[in-house]
């Protein structure tokens, strides 16, 4: 059998996407190959394929991801997120309450700038989850500095279980909860998966094909 050697540059350039991936802090590997659109017709798949091409990150960019639990917003987050990292970017994945924590912590230990400027500089910041947990004032305004310090320079992408109109209940306050949401929009592109249950109708597909 014939090996196939395998350039010293390709296998380089694997070797840092691999790095930046596992950098990026993903807490699963999910890819769009992987992503079943016939499992979710709410996904607009064609718009899902031009984020995918990363354009919106050299411009700063902000996509958003809403709808219900369970309809893929996390894997076309992370998918998203993984093919930012194979181009060559800097991301980093995050939930919201973690982020949310680890600012109000750093800030307690007088290392709020340095934090916020750790996260300022990737070029993909990909928060998860928001929309969970209510959050207060204080946590709320740490959130809104890091959004602040990325805006129309490094890329936020965001997925949501709450539509906009709901994030009043995570942010209590209308006027930072309408800033928020104002960073997290402008310019970029939202992404509605809708209310049906992508895990499950993904799981059904798997074992209706099984069964052929």
């Amino acid at each position: 059998m014939t090996n196939v050697a395998i350039p010293a540059g390709d296998d380089r350039a694997r070797r840092r996407s691999e790095r930046r991936i596992k950098a990026a802090g993903f807490p699963r590997d999910k890819s769009l190959r992987k992503f079943d659109f016939d499992a979710n017709p709410n996904i607009d798949a064609a718009m899902v394929h031009t984020l995918a091409k990363c354009e919106w990150i050299k411009k700063g960019l902000p996509p958003c991801l809403i709808g219900d639990s369970g309809t893929g917003k996390s894997h076309l987050l992370i998918a998203l997120g993984t093919e930012a990292a194979m181009a060559g970017y800097r991301v980093k994945y995050v939930l919201a309450t973690k982020l949310v924590n680890e600012l109000v912590e750093a800030a307690d230990e007088k290392q709020l700038t340095k934090t916020i400027a750790r996260y300022g500089r990737v070029d993909l910041l990909c928060i998860d989850e928001l929309g969970y947990m209510e959050l207060d004032r204080r946590g709320a305004e740490l959130l809104f500095q890091v959004l602040t310090e990325r805006e129309e320079k490094n890329s936020v992408a965001i997925a949501s279980n709450e539509s906009f109109s709901g994030w009043t209940e995570t942010f209590t306050d209308p006027r930072l909860c309408a800033a928020i949401v104002d960073r997290l929009t402008f310019g970029g592109n939202i992404i509605e998966t809708g209310t049906d249950f992508y895990r499950l109708a993904t799981t059904r597909a798997q074992a209706e094909r099984a069964a052929v």
